[in-house]
């Protein structure tokens, strides 16, 4: 009899959309428009619900990201279903028209200039795109890799070591003529460019659906080269690319040492900025520390403006992870918040995992509470490596070979700047790298707990101040996670 029921089309419809509007309360209106609207409800066999899915690349998108909260969710509301199942299906209609070069054309014109991904894959245009490949060439593919639906301006929390970058991108998002060109954005690994550059990418889109934008990697772009290379179409290569109104190129540093590639991009620039067009680029260093790039890109590159991004300080990732949890649906403890963004400083992505490893620990024990002592266990491993990282004996020691003094004159009572300076550096990464109090941290420098509180508020203005010591701390905080 349950099985009959849930065979019922209307109680399947009925059930799915309570669903997607649960789902849509806990992740968004654009990511459910992007990844979860298009689905739809097949038949249900032995225990195992089918979910139609318009593409193969959403199917793998939605596996990854929601497919285990759907599955959850549907559990509770009917126990016979065990397993969900993601099948890529197009309607008939769609996958028997016959397909002209004409059609395509239109097709690919209409997903360049689509604001969202969800219009994209709610007609099943990439499914058709695949079944009539021999209609396509290689010129009228689509340049731009997909935009992440989260990566948006609103969703980017803003601190003390962002906010110019921030300010910058949403200078050149929202201006029609160019304002700095190129605008090139740096930082380490999961601060925060990548999200930038598809905020960029997406507001532009929302103001102006017609604006020629691609968006890709810089291997994508030396792919392309190669390819276009090999085939003799370099010519049709140059049109693609220097046709554009925004070039947006991410991870620049992986074009170090190859040598024709680089030369190429170079003519590329070279082209656009004189037509006016926008560039906007990505890096893990500064244009002037690029390793294996040649000294006229990197003079092209610094010629617009550069902006870095720094390392997180403790108050951006506490709005970090609470922006996050309220994008999630799930409401975060004080003391989890803080006790998170104490312990995990490196970078936004592994704060923003251990935040979505709680989350599934909590929802997969039948809605756990989110306590404390759970995070702890929850997290004991990633923890333990961090505090076996990182000791203050160490950032001391680190500290004090970089700025040529020694542990006891930085321990002293000086107050020279040539001894201050570094003191209050080594207090700043003692409280961004271990898990001490600020009364520890002050014990093993001599100090009370005020005094540390004051080195590190000062550092952390120092920082977006002086890019010279901002880049300083950044190199000792590589060092010391080495």
């Amino acid at each position: 009899m349950a099985e009959q029921a849930i065979n019922n089309l209307e109680s399947i419809q009925d059930q799915w959309t309570q669903i997607c509007s649960q789902l849509k309360n806990e992740i968004g209106d654009v990511a459910f428009d992007s990844w979860l609207k298009p689905l739809t409800p097949g038949a249900f066999s032995d225990g195992t619900m089918n979910i139609c899915v318009p593409t193969r690349f959403m199917r793998n998108w939605v596996i990854t990201n929601y497919s285990d909260r759907i599955h959850k969710i549907w559990e509770k509301k009917n126990p016979n279903i065990k397993n969900i199942n993601f099948i890529v299906q197009a309607s008939q209609e769609e996958t028997r028209r016959p397909f002209s070069r004409t059609t395509c054309r239109s097709l690919l014109k209409q997903i360049s200039t689509s604001p969202s991904p969800s219009n994209i894959y709610q007609s099943g245009i990439n499914s058709l795109l695949a079944n009539n490949n021999e209609f396509i060439s290689g010129q009228e593919q689509s340049l731009s890799v997909p935009l992440n639906p989260q990566y948006t301006f609103e969703n980017f929390v803003v601190g003390k070591t962002n906010e110019f970058a921030y300010a910058a991108a949403r200078k050149v998002a929202e201006s029609r003529n160019v304002s700095f060109n190129p605008l090139f954005l740096y930082s380490g690994v999961g601060l925060g460019k990548t999200h930038l550059m598809h905020a960029i990418a997406w507001h532009i889109k929302q103001q102006d659906p017609s604006r020629n934008i691609v968006y890709l990697s810089a291997e994508k772009f030396m792919y392309k080269f190669v390819r276009a290379l090999r085939y003799k179409d370099t010519t049709a290569f140059k049109e693609q690319f220097r046709s554009v109104d925004v070039l947006m190129v991410d991870d620049v540093q992986f074009m170090g040492g190859k040598d024709t590639t680089q030369e190429e991009f170079f003519y590329t620039f070279n082209s656009l900025i004189e037509e006016g067009r926008q560039i906007i680029i990505s890096a893990d260093k500064s244009p002037s520390d690029l390793d294996g790039i040649e000294a006229r890109l990197k003079s092209r590159l610094s010629c617009g403006l550069v902006a870095d991004i720094h390392p997180t300080d403790f108050d951006l990732r506490i709005g970090i992870l609470q922006n996050k949890a309220r994008q999630l649906g799930v409401e975060l403890p004080e003391k989890v918040s803080e006790f998170l963004a104490q312990k995990i400083t490196s970078n936004i992505r592994e704060l923003e995992g251990a935040l979505r490893r709680v989350i599934a620990h909590s929802q997969l024990l039948s809605d756990k509470e989110i306590t404390l002592d759970m995070t702890q266990d929850v997290l004991k491993d990633m923890l333990r490596s961090y505090d076996k990282r990182t000791t203050i004996d160490e950032i001391q020691k680190k500290v004090a070979e970089y700025f040529n003094i020694s542990v006891k004159e930085m321990q002293s009572s000086r107050r020279a700047r040539t001894v201050a300076r570094p003191r209050q550096v080594a207090m700043y990464l003692a409280k961004q790298l271990t898990s001490r109090s600020l009364p520890e941290i002050g014990r093993k420098f001599d100090r009370d707990h005020t005094t540390v509180m004051h080195a590190v508020r000062k550092v952390e203005e120092l920082i977006v101040e002086d890019a010279s010591l901002a880049e300083s701390v950044d190199a000792l905080r590589r060092a010391l996670d080495a």
